[in-house]
């Protein structure tokens, strides 16, 4: 299972790319592969701001339909429209062409509540 050191990560097996204060959101390799074939993804619309918790979208795969949760608050200000048309990228690239939000953090303190990669591989087991 690949769980790159360089992320942070939730509990619900998303995973979050920090660059000042712009985070990149995505699903694990983890999710992606307990989903199985993601066949559809509702992406939210950029400017649309939510807070941490919040549904941003869901994603339909062959077994099950599954919210996607913003692990911060803050406002969307670019979403992977190839997603749109090639939702299996997140099958085959979930740490890269997989991405699927970038949020423009609005409170800091939410990403010292997100886990390490270490952390992280023990939730998986």
């Amino acid at each position: 299972m690949n769980v790159p050191k360089n992320l942070k990560y939730t509990r619900d097996h998303e995973w979050i790319l920090v660059e000042d204060d712009i985070v990149t959101i995505g699903i694990t390799d983890h999710a992606q592969g307990e989903l199985g074939d993601i066949i559809f993804i509702e992406l939210p619309e950029e400017g649309d701001t939510f807070e941490k918790g919040e549904s941003i979208g869901t994603i339909e795969a062959v077994k099950t339909v599954a919210d996607l949760f913003t692990p911060v608050s803050g406002e969307i200000i670019e979403i992977n429209e190839d997603l749109e048309d090639a939702s299996e990228k997140i099958n085959n690239d979930a740490f890269g062409e997989g991405w699927i939000v970038k949020i423009k953090l609005s409170t800091s303190s939410e990403l010292d509540e997100l886990l390490t990669a270490e952390e992280y591989e023990k939730v998986i087991g």
